[in-house]
């Protein structure tokens, strides 16, 4: 039976507070979202908003539901699966979003670390995703092979998980950085306070989201009894 801990609490709560963060400063201190606009900063705005909310909010929703959520294995096994995929799409567009902003703002792509740690945490997450459905889904592995699977499977999930906390941080010091170059932001302002206070919120949220998922006696116990994954 799945459990939920104070942690997993607290990571909910975490979770709404970075996503209200995200849409108030991507709304209200940079003036909106949009995948089409003759305002390019709009394009860009789609991509934080989408990463945070697809890989760190849904992402870390998936990485606890399997352990948190009541009901049966199987329907535990497929609101991970689910949300995962989730995470996934709004990723994809996510990252659309900041190539296509790049592209018509005649940006170069991929020259941060930021984009090439960015770029490679979505491609682990991808493949984990893709590797979890053929072995566990369809066409399935043997029960042995699972077994032997699933740990692995947990790990490089929270890895790719922590891998995508720490990039989130460089990509808020990233932003906040061309901003007060350009001198489009304050840096004691309140939208400098409000992005630094946010950067907070996922690091929090991660550290939350990691410690709900590990070193239970319950998470234990789930992984002798996981023969029916």
């Amino acid at each position: 039976m799945a459990g939920m801990s104070p942690f997993t609490y607290l990571a909910h709560l975490l979770a709404v507070a970075a996503t209200v963060l995200i849409l108030v400063w991507s709304t209200h201190y940079r003036g909106g979202l949009a995948l089409n606009s003759t305002n390019k900063a709009l394009i860009f705005n789609v991509h934080p908003v989408l990463m945070l909310i697809g890989i760190i909010v849904i992402g870390g929703e998936a990485t606890m539901s399997y352990r948190s959520l009541p009901g049966s294995r199987e329907a535990r096994k497929r609101v991970h699966l689910m949300l995962h995929g989730l995470a996934l799409a709004m990723g994809a567009v996510g990252i659309y979003a900041v190539f296509k902003f790049h592209d018509d703002s005649k940006i170069p792509n991929m020259y941060s670390l930021h984009s090439w740690v960015g770029l490679g945490t979505f491609c682990l997450y991808g493949i984990q995703w893709i590797l979890g459905f053929v072995t566990f889904f369809f066409p399935g592995a043997s029960v042995s092979a699972r077994q032997s699977i699933i740990p692995w499977h947990a790990i490089l999930g929270l890895f790719i998980y922590i891998l995508a906390i720490g990039n989130a941080q460089l990509g808020f010091l990233e932003k906040l950085t061309f901003l007060q170059l350009l001198n489009k932001l304050d840096r004691y302002g309140s939208e400098a306070l409000l992005v630094n206070f946010t950067a907070l919120v996922v690091l929090f949220l991660g550290a939350a989201v990691v410690l709900s998922t590990v070193n239970f006696k319950a998470n234990r116990l789930e992984s002798q009894k996981s023969i029916g994954l």
